[in-house]
């Protein structure tokens, strides 16, 4: 990744950054927004809110959370749009999450894929990431209903592709929103994923 990029996003914190989420209802959306902006405030962040963007959904239906995370306290709770992140649960989703000014020039889109950023056609001048998530959540045993758990391993990427929050103040903020022994379980798949995520500064597609 370019330092520049990296400057914007974790240089002098000084912007809100917002995080838009993508996935489908029953794939813990809300939930992995609720432990970034945890995360961020164990991180030191003054500013944190997350919400689901347009209220709950029915399973299998789109659905979006978004994160705002600020060096200040935020006083700003209208719908994330367009963000600086948009965070991919369901490949499928890629053209909602990136069309329509939903994510700003020069911003980062993350994607549940086995896909090379490189392999990704995303239009628009974006920091590309990916990982496989859906493949770390069942070499981790991490399913719900014979789906895999997509949301935290993804947790896992974004640590790796912005820097926004440490992998520490992550494990800090699952134990604060699930038992200890299921957090503990769900921070392997997030070291995994981590450790898999791949970058491309710039997917130079328009």
């Amino acid at each position: 990744m370019s330092e520049s990029f990296m400057a914007f996003f974790v240089g002098e914190r000084v912007a809100m950054h917002e995080i838009l989420w993508h996935g489908r209802g029953g794939q813990g959306v809300v939930l992995a927004a609720q432990i970034l902006a945890e995360a961020a405030y164990i991180e030191g962040f003054r500013g944190v809110t997350s919400a689901p963007t347009f209220g709950p959904e029915r399973r299998g239906a789109p659905l979006t959370a978004s994160t705002r995370i600020s060096d200040e306290p935020v006083r700003t709770f209208s719908q994330v749009a367009p963000a600086d992140i948009a965070v991919i649960l369901d490949e499928s989703l890629l053209d909602a999450a990136t069309g329509d000014g939903m994510l700003r020039g020069g911003g980062m889109v993350i994607i549940n894929t086995p896909l090379k950023p490189e392999e990704i056609d995303a239009r628009g001048c974006f920091c590309v990431a990916t990982v496989d998530a859906a493949g770390i959540a069942w070499e981790h045993h991490l399913s719900m209903g014979g789906v895999p758990v997509v949301n935290t391993p993804l947790l896992g990427a974004l640590c790796r592709a912005s820097g926004l929050v440490s992998l520490e103040s992550i494990e800090k903020g699952l134990k604060k929103k699930m038992p200890r022994s299921k957090a503990s379980f769900n921070f392997q798949a997030i070291k995994t994923a981590f450790e898999r995520t791949e970058v491309c500064a710039n997917n130079g597609k328009d």
